[in-house]
């Protein structure tokens, strides 16, 4: 049994962490294998016995214990923190912008990023990629960079979610500033920095707003999926009450 248990834990935590469960609880029947590779890294796939995922409780089903809620967040951020990392690093690198004129119209000032009038101007694009799903496409140019961001949908609930999430958000763009109306094609959500915005305001404070976004998003959606579900199974219980 305890060898049984020991290949099981791991595909539950695994699956624990697509369903985005926020503390110990009762675990899904039955796992996913889709789920294996859901952090993107070969080395999480085998889990020690001694990280004990499992605890009974004297429950007929495996019931997951505080000590892997701990294992488990650590590990996210332990992944997730290189991620920021580099994506920090190049976004401090990218904005040293300054104001240029356009080469092509008299008197005009635009984003080369966006206008790409003048190639010369342009930054050769860099995408950093957490994995197929996960990723951050940088375009730079000497106005202008422009961020663009993927986030992680699992299934169709979290792509509803984060669809209707980022609309939301970029109906209201301008009290962001630096939010565009439209991603780029491929991406859910591009914010546009130009060199106005990092005389008007603090670049690390821009660069700090980013990463917190990202810090955060998941987290939001992992809520309202959450919700979403916790208010679909009291819906389906007061229906089936009547059968």
């Amino acid at each position: 049994m305890g060898s049984s248990w020991n290949s099981y834990s791991w595909i539950l935590g695994c699956r624990f962490l697509d369903l985005g469960l926020p503390g110990p609880g009762p675990v899904p029947w039955p796992p996913l294998p889709s789920s294996f590779c859901f952090l993107g890294l070969p080395c999480l796939t085998e889990v020690p016995t001694s990280w004990s995922l499992l605890s009974f409780r004297k429950r007929r089903s495996p019931f997951l214990s505080c000590q892997s809620v701990r294992i488990w967040k650590r590990a996210i951020t332990a992944t997730l923190r290189p991620y920021l990392n580099a994506v920090r690093a190049t976004l401090q690198a990218a904005l040293c912008l300054e104001n240029f004129s356009s080469q092509v119209v008299e008197r005009h000032n635009k984003p080369e990023v966006e206008v790409r009038s003048s190639k010369e101007l342009l930054l050769q694009p860099v995408i950093i990629s957490r994995n197929e799903k996960e990723k951050v496409l940088i375009e730079g140019s000497i106005n202008s960079v422009r961020v663009s961001i993927a986030v992680k949908q699992a299934d169709e609930i979290e792509k509803i979610l984060c669809h209707k999430f980022m609309r939301f958000m970029m109906m209201r763009a301008e009290n962001f500033f630096i939010l565009r109306r439209k991603p780029v094609e491929g991406y859910d959500i591009s914010f546009l920095i130009t060199n106005f915005h990092t005389e008007q305001m603090y670049k690390h404070k821009l660069v700090d707003f980013v990463i917190h976004f990202m810090e955060e998003i998941d987290k939001e959606i992992s809520e309202m999926k959450l919700s979403v579900n916790a208010r679909a199974r009291i819906v389906a219980e007061e229906f089936l009450k009547n059968f």
